[in-house]
């Protein structure tokens, strides 16, 4: 009985192949559909009135790179990625001053952190997606007698497709009509800022991303190499000039050089190029097959001068010590390269 019934059953998927698989069948190759689609009359805008149209996509504008006019010898070529891209969060400081750098694009930052207050149970009171600014409602702390609110400012980063995570706190007493240009208490912004780093530094992997605050915000950087009127190659960054000398410093030793000494109001650092460590960045195959041990500006001293363009960027120069000869146009651009993909 079992038997006939199992037969049975099996005849049934069979007899519906032609249903299934046939050419009007649910499986059926529908790659030709297309030529069957009905065209829908043209949209009319009203007399007056303007379509709100833009592109879902927009395409990014070209980085303004330096671009040699002249011959020159084609440098080794740059990295992908900064010196430091391998770590995803980074708490910042400067002074009084903190923030966090995130290595992904504002657009996957902004849902990170609303996700972040949404998990914490704290109503956002101002959501601003083109300024990158969230708002919190007042809120009373562990162990607080009086109430905070924070908001969140999201910044593009110096390097392309990073962004800057800024918090500031307010307390609940006097004027609260306007946020304060430093955090009432310190220590609440920092609090604040390494929960939400933290949030963000386990769950990346997995952030959405908001076309809104993408468009709104550039994931483009804050820093090129451009060439000048006169043909001179710099850097161009977009920072205020206390954070760009220690961001400078810092990028300096990453890139190999050695800091012999510095002139803050002067804005020079003078350095000595120490070059790639040969043994482990060609790696076995590379020691093998290659026959220069040392790059050709090993040792050689430069300055590198920062100069104040206005109130939010400077400009980075680079210059061999006097009496030392000229690099040519390729070699300094290619300096110039190393050196920016080390500044955050």
């Amino acid at each position: 009985m079992l038997r006939s019934l199992s037969v049975a059953l099996l005849c049934l998927p069979l007899a519906g192949c032609g249903y299934l698989f046939g050419d009007s069948g649910f499986f059926r190759d529908s790659s030709g559909d297309y030529r069957q689609a009905r065209t829908t009359e043209i949209i009319e805008v009203r007399p007056g009135e303007t379509a709100a149209l833009q592109e879902m996509y927009p395409i990014p504008p070209i980085q303004t790179d330096a671009l040699m006019t002249r011959e020159f010898e084609v440098p080794r070529p740059a990295s992908l990625a900064s010196g430091r891209a391998e770590e995803m969060v980074r708490i910042q400081r400067l002074g009084d001053e903190s923030w966090a750098l995130v290595a992904i694009a504002p657009g996957q930052l902004w849902p990170q952190v609303r996700g972040f207050l949404s998990a914490a149970g704290i109503n956002s009171g101002r959501i601003d997606a083109g300024q990158g600014i969230i708002e919190t409602d007042w809120l009373k702390l562990r162990n607080q007698d009086m109430e905070s609110r924070f908001r969140f400012r999201i910044e593009r980063g110096v390097q392309r497709g990073t962004s800057e995570l800024h918090v500031l706190q307010m307390n609940r007493a006097g004027d609260t009509s306007s946020w304060p240009e430093v955090s009432n208490n310190l220590e609440h912004e920092s609090e604040m800022l390494r929960s939400v780093a933290q949030y963000i530094a386990n769950s990346t992997e997995t952030a959405p991303v908001s076309m809104m605050a993408d468009r709104a915000i550039s994931a483009g950087g804050k820093i090129s190499v451009q060439e000048d009127d006169g043909g001179d190659v710099y850097i161009r960054l977009g920072l205020p000039f206390n954070r760009a000398w220690a961001s400078l410093a810092l990028a300096l030793e990453a890139a190999t050089f050695e800091i012999l000494d510095r002139d803050r109001s002067a804005g020079n650092y003078y350095v000595r190029f120490i070059g790639d460590d040969e043994e482990e960045s060609r790696g076995w195959f590379g020691r093998l097959f290659s026959r220069d041990s040392n790059h050709p500006l090993a040792d050689r001293q430069f300055v590198v001068s920062l100069a104040e363009s206005d109130a939010s960027e400077v400009r980075i120069d680079l210059q061999t010590e006097e009496g030392d000869p000229e690099l040519d146009p390729g070699q300094k651009q290619a300096m110039l390269e190393l050196i920016k993909g080390n500044i955050n």
